[in-house]
């Protein structure tokens, strides 16, 4: 995202809220004199911290002065122990021969027998064919595994319009995932 603008501080933070190094991965904060100060008829949001730092729900890190973003610290899955950022996966299964490329959202689904999260992933795919299905679906686990260091449990591939997306157009990860749990029932 490049350097932090004029009069802006930023750092990276750990789970209690302590400085990181650089280039650590932790909840991104800012500080500045001219940014909010609350939100605006909701008392019940707080995320500053006791010395005035914005906690912006961003994961990310600094390096060399500059700002990484890594995802976004609620989408974060974490599965046996490892850190998935859901966007990663996205990335991978959006390059896999017959899902249509930024038709794809990947959210973590608890696991309580395992104590973990399972990966879960809904992709549109370019038709409705179901023994193209079947290949893709194997296509997407094996991708997954083969480029990153995690697997993905669930895959449901979709219609066009099946994806919910915000008014900005992205993909709604989390009700997306509220649409694919309730449709687990």
């Amino acid at each position: 995202c490049g350097k932090p603008i004029m009069g802006t501080t930023i750092r990276v933070v750990d789970g209690d809220k302590n400085p990181l190094s650089e280039r650590y991965v932790g909840e991104i904060a800012i500080k500045s004199d001219y940014m909010l100060t609350e939100y605006y008829r909701r008392p019940d949001l707080q995320p500053f911290t006791p010395d005035g730092w914005f906690l912006t729900g961003d994961m990310g890190y600094v390096a060399d002065g500059e700002v990484y973003i890594a995802g976004r610290y609620k989408d974060l899955i974490i599965n046996a122990g490892k850190n998935v950022y859901p966007q990663d996966i996205e990335a991978v299964v959006s390059g896999v021969e017959g899902i249509r490329a930024g038709r794809v959202v990947c959210f973590g689904v608890p696991d309580e027998r395992e104590g973990t999260e399972l990966i879960a992933v809904v992709a549109e795919a370019i038709n409705d064919d179901p023994q193209t299905h079947k290949s893709l679906v194997s296509a997407i686990k094996l991708t997954v595994a083969q480029s990153t260091t995690v697997t993905v449990t669930y895959v449901k591939l979709v219609n066009a319009g099946w994806l919910i997306k915000t008014s900005s157009g992205k993909i709604a990860r989390s009700a997306n995932r509220d649409k694919w749990m309730s449709e687990q029932k």
